[in-house]
């Protein structure tokens, strides 16, 4: 289970792992958000130096409309596990998302009021 934080205006904020080909590691804060149905979504230029490997180029719906992603072979390191999952990149986007994907496996808790935010196990 990873605990998560929420941001001045109610975001979802957890903590990841980004896992190059070489085997380092990067921390990042990543905003979780329901409205992206995939696992992983980052700016292009983030990637450099991650060695991931090229998938395809495909169309995804968000919220400004439709717009074109180049899709990785990522790795990630979430609640001690290691993920191998499709990263959607272009250089639209401002933040690294985590997607509603993650949703399908994982256990989401939420209590703003109690200040919890975790997701796993």
């Amino acid at each position: 289970m990873i605990y998560g934080v929420f941001g001045d205006e109610g975001q979802l904020f957890f903590e990841i792992e980004l896992v190059a080909t070489n085997g380092s590691k990067l921390p990042m804060e990543i905003m979780l958000d329901t409205g992206f149905t995939g696992f992983l979504a980052m700016n292009k230029q983030d990637l450099n130096g991650f060695g991931w490997n090229y998938l395809r180029r495909d169309k995804l719906r968000t919220a400004q409309g439709e717009s074109k992603f180049s899709i990785y072979q990522g790795k990630i390191l979430l609640d001690g596990q290691e993920y191998e999952i499709p990263v959607y990149a272009n250089n639209e986007l401002t933040e690294t998302l985590l997607g509603s994907e993650w949703l399908k496996i994982l256990p989401l808790s939420v209590n703003y009021q109690a200040g919890i935010l975790t997701l796993g196990d």
